[in-house]
């Protein structure tokens, strides 16, 4: 077991230490020699380090670097280095971190980095949280609690009675509600299409004069950054509207909750602490491994309500917080050490400076592609940037090349009819260097491929 572990992690090492020195997306011989790995299953065992040394020399070529600091696609950060050693480390612990009695130790590290997250991100400190795989269970988890509570407050158990005969419940999204928010509704039973969509400004926020008149249960879902131009919605004006009128609301904040930590940044975040439910990602912006995500609802017992199970065999009597009382699931790993070692390594000033900081780059890329000349689609607020290469066809075939040359990667998107290259800086490897690196690349191919017409 020692050799195997420790050829493993000299294998792991290597292969992060090499990550700034190869090209971001893999080369095609490399993604084609993974189909080696399809073979009929062994009729024998196999020495586990020879499945290792196969992992490794077939898998880690084929991989994106998405670990690395130029890595721009979709809203990723790489693995601070506590957090994916705690990783490691709780991996060996192999612990089913459901229930304080029988996993004390992550149970209640768990509960400490739930405490640190609330103060960090200035959210109620009564609030109930749950560690789950990431911002589309960690939205159905919030949702979950804002269905018990509203239709408890109409006379109705929908843990025991289902939605058959359950008095309607609106829900209102803002027109650029992310994808995932509709999946959680889809899973809840409120349908992914029932829902009335609020139109939204020319930055994606939902726009408050032609936010409905409420009436009935209903949950509303804003959004604190939006996908493509890091937008917030106006959490204020819609919130205290919404609570006027008994309405339940749900922030879905994956990675934009985290603005809050930085004083640049945090006016977008007015009046977001006053809404009912928050969903978030560890596994962006605060780079914690995959995967990871984060659910906060101000009111505990409506969460524990929506997801506590119990049974014979199950030790769930303790003073203590069981984590599974407030998860969709029951078996778990404990994914709050990571969580509690990204924020014991990085304290309050280090959060602070990696959100500072890769807002400043965003900023940084916008400047550069304005002064080359391409049209910057969206306001920098956060760390998002939208960069058009004129239509569609065109834009599409510089994204192609950029990925192609290797020096930094970065997804295309659709954004109000146009087509863009989206750029997200999300990781604490990304440095300034790594910046202009990426800038003079894209700008360099951006210009070969416009000028072929």
């Amino acid at each position: 077991m020692r050799d195997l572990l420790e050829q493993t992690a000299q294998r792991s090492i290597s292969y992060l230490e090499n990550l700034a020195n190869r090209g971001v997306a893999p080369s095609a011989d490399a993604v084609a020699k993974i189909a080696r790995l399809d073979e009929a299953l062994p009729e024998q065992p196999t020495q586990p380090e020879d499945v290792i040394r196969l992992l490794d020399e077939i898998g880690s070529p084929a991989t994106t670097a998405m670990a690395g600091p130029r890595f721009f696609g979709f809203v990723i950060g790489g693995s601070l280095p506590a957090s994916l050693a705690a990783n490691w480390l709780a991996g060996a612990w192999d612990q089913n971190s459901a229930l304080y009695n029988s996993t004390p130790s992550t149970a209640f590290i768990e509960q400490i980095a739930l405490r640190w997250l609330l103060d960090l991100l200035k959210l109620p400190a009564g609030c109930g949280g749950a560690f789950v795989t990431g911002a589309t269970m960690a939205n159905f988890s919030g949702l979950a609690a804002a269905r018990h509570a509203i239709l408890a407050r109409a006379g109705w158990n929908v843990e025991a009675d289902g939605l058959f005969g359950a008095p309607p419940v609106t829900v209102i999204v803002g027109q650029e509600a992310h994808t995932t928010l509709f999946k959680g509704l889809g899973l809840l039973g409120f349908g992914r299409n029932r829902v009335v969509k609020v139109p939204v400004d020319a930055q994606g926020r939902m726009r408050a004069d032609a936010f409905p008149q409420i009436s009935g249960p209903t949950i509303v879902c804003l959004q604190a950054g939006n996908v493509n131009t890091g937008a917030f919605d106006p959490f204020s004006e819609i919130i205290k509207r919404a609570h006027d009128v008994g309405a339940w609301v749900h922030v879905d904040g994956a990675f934009g909750l985290w603005a809050v930590t930085a004083p640049s940044r945090a006016y977008l975040t007015e009046g977001m602490s006053e809404a009912d439910s928050w969903g978030t990602d560890g596994h962006k912006w605060l780079n914690v491994p995959y995967d990871c995500g984060l659910a906060f609802v101000k009111e505990p017992d409506a969460l524990r309500a929506a997801m506590a199970v119990t049974a014979e065999y199950l030790p769930t009597t303790s003073p203590q917080r069981n984590p599974s009382d407030f998860t969709p699931e029951l078996s778990r790993r404990g994914r709050g050490v990571e969580v509690w070692a990204a924020l014991r390594s990085l304290g309050r000033a280090g959060i602070t400076d990696l959100i500072e900081r890769t807002c400043r780059f965003a900023r940084r890329f916008a400047q550069g592609f304005s002064e080359a000349g391409f049209n910057v689609l969206n306001d920098v607020v956060l760390n998002q940037v939208l960069v058009s290469f004129g239509d569609e066809k065109t834009t599409l075939k510089v994204i192609n090349a950029i990925q192609a040359d290797g020096t930094c990667w970065c997804g295309g998107t659709v954004w109000q009819g146009q087509t863009a290259m989206r750029i997200s800086v999300s990781s604490w490897a990304t440095t300034a260097d790594d910046v202009e690196l990426s800038l003079a690349a894209m700008i360099r191919i951006a210009r070969a491929q416009t000028s072929h017409g």
